[in-house]
């Protein structure tokens, strides 16, 4: 009866447990890794033909996006979540497939030229419809036997449509012991989705620590303050453009346009147009207004009844690119909601290069940017940014929401681990940042808990409470053998920089000499 880490050890992303009870192994989660947490997603630390379950405790990508790759690389077992998340799920592993794809061409296409060999896919959207073949659902509360010495319960943990604390009961030879997987841990208090249910009992629990070492700011009227930001802006005639994550927050937001219209909070533009500009939050947002009872909070279904919970007058959703363009081309006022939610990537990024340098528009914040994403950098006072290729001075109005968070903080985390009763034998701390890890698990120990952040490919023996590898820290991603995507993606801009000098080749002196001189700046600048 062991249980080792693969992901999401002293790291944000990337979630990935396993579970071993009577010959059978079984995966909690398999996300991708991302940004700073990236090593090389292609590389699996276990045999995937060799997992009998996955078990998903919501859709989101870092906790479900490599499940295709595990189908391609051999997995034929059962892929078990909530009914919720394998709806989500099946959008969201579907475009993952077609970035996987759309990025494999654009580097084949700039490769070609330069004779590198070809890049594949990390999947195909044939190995994300081969993996939704393989998923069982079931709903909150339901107890299944899932083989023989396992069973498991789905809890509601508040995070997102569906997202789920998993209970797992193992028996093995005559030890029995209780495991809980708490997931990502939702905010209290949010619109839509209804507060993390609190668990009464368990021998262990493998929990998030995403914002443990700091507090959220105290709530505000959400409704209110948007409201007056959008009456402000459309008064100069400017656009409100907000950065937003397709699957759980768009939604939230539509829910607070929604209100703002009922209660006619835009005072000077009460038939204000909002725009969805997101193939991915639109299929979402039909999800959102599908079947949700047992899955929303009373307001939300009350709300359903109407069928309204996510319709109102001057809603529009975009679905073409060519659609998405003209929001730039016509001049009237309106709120764009756009993916994605950091800002580096995605339809937003067009967006922002039209509006970023007005200063009548703004741009409202209402996610976590992570360090070194474009959205970091505008919140932290940038002056301008490069996009497309083109600089971009940053004149519009910048509004951060920091307590709009579909994470628990802190005291909210503490509180659900102190809701067990008797104490759990111990408690692993995961899915952090690695120094937010550490400061987690003291502020368990300091409550009288056992606890500690989990390393990468630790072994615990869940049966005597033991420790059988204590683990490494997670490497980074080696840029060798073709570097990351954004290394090759730099590499080929190189390359591009050349074919550039060799064209210049019979310019004047006065125009090589400026060249020269820009190109030399560049260098003193990165070559550090």
């Amino acid at each position: 009866m062991k249980l080792t880490f693969f992901g999401a050890a002293k790291a944000v992303t990337g979630s990935c447990h396993c579970l071993e009870v009577n010959g059978k192994k079984i995966l909690i989660d398999c996300g991708l890794q991302q940004g700073r947490d990236e090593r090389d997603n292609r590389v699996l630390d276990f045999a995937p033909g060799y997992i009998d379950y996955v078990i998903v405790t919501h859709a989101h990508i870092d906790h479900s996006g490599r499940i295709p790759l595990l189908v391609k690389q051999g997995f034929h077992g059962t892929i078990v979540a909530t009914r919720l998340t394998g709806e989500l799920m099946s959008i969201m592993l579907r475009d993952s497939a077609h970035i996987q794809e759309s990025d494999a061409q654009w580097q084949n296409q700039k490769g070609r030229r330069a004779g590198k060999p070809i890049v594949e896919p990390l999947y195909t959207m044939a190995d994300a419809e081969a993996a939704m073949k393989l998923v069982t659902t079931y709903e909150y509360g339901d107890t299944v036997d899932l083989c023989e010495g396992v069973r498991i319960r789905f809890v509601d943990a508040g995070h997102l449509l569906g997202s789920a604390s998993v209970e797992l009961w193992l028996t093995e030879e005559d030890v029995t012991r209780k495991i809980v997987f708490s997931g990502d841990l939702g905010n209290v208090d949010q619109p839509i989705i209804r507060d993390p249910q609190y668990i009464g009992e368990a021998d262990y629990v493998v929990m998030e620590s995403t914002y443990g070492d700091r507090l959220h700011e105290p709530p505000e009227s959400y409704t209110g303050a948007l409201a007056e930001i959008i009456d402000e802006t459309f008064s100069k005639g400017g656009n409100v453009i907000i950065p937003s994550f397709a699957v759980g927050r768009t939604q939230e937001l539509l829910y607070f346009m929604r209100e703002m219209k009922d209660e006619g909070l835009v005072k000077t533009h009460p038939d204000f147009q909002v725009c969805v500009d997101s193939p991915l939050a639109n299929e979402a947002t039909r999800i959102f207004s599908s079947n949700l009872h047992g899955y929303l909070d009373e307001a939300a279904i009350e709300a359903l009844k109407g069928g309204a919970l996510f319709q109102f007058p001057g809603l529009t959703l975009t679905e073409s690119s060519e659609e998405s363009k003209a929001l730039n081309m016509d001049k009237a006022s309106k709120v764009i909601i756009s993916a994605s939610g950091m800002c580096d990537a995605g339809r937003i990024r067009h967006h922002l290069k039209h509006n970023l340098w007005r200063r009548e528009c703004a741009i409202v914040f209402v996610g976590y940017q992570a360090e070194g994403s474009l959205g970091r950098a505008l919140l932290e006072g940038a002056k301008s940014v490069k996009l497309f290729g083109e600089e971009i001075a940053v004149n519009a109005r910048i509004v951060n929401f920091k307590g709009l968070s579909s994470h628990a903080d802190r005291d909210h985390l503490l509180a659900w681990a102190r809701h067990y009763a008797p104490k759990p034998r111990h408690t692993f701390v995961v899915h952090g940042e690695a120094s937010v890890t550490e400061i987690f698990a003291q502020h368990l120990r300091d409550a009288g808990l056992a606890a500690h952040a989990a390393e990468y490919e630790e072994v615990y023996d869940l049966a005597n409470d033991r420790m059988l590898a204590a683990g490494v820290p997670l490497p980074p991603k080696p840029v060798s053998a073709g570097g990351s995507p954004a290394y090759r993606k730099l590499e080929s801009a190189g390359q591009d920089l050349l074919d550039a000098i060799r064209h210049n080749k019979g310019g004047t002196n006065k125009d090589l000499a400026q060249f020269e001189k820009e190109l030399l700046a560049l260098i003193q600048k990165w070559d550090r």
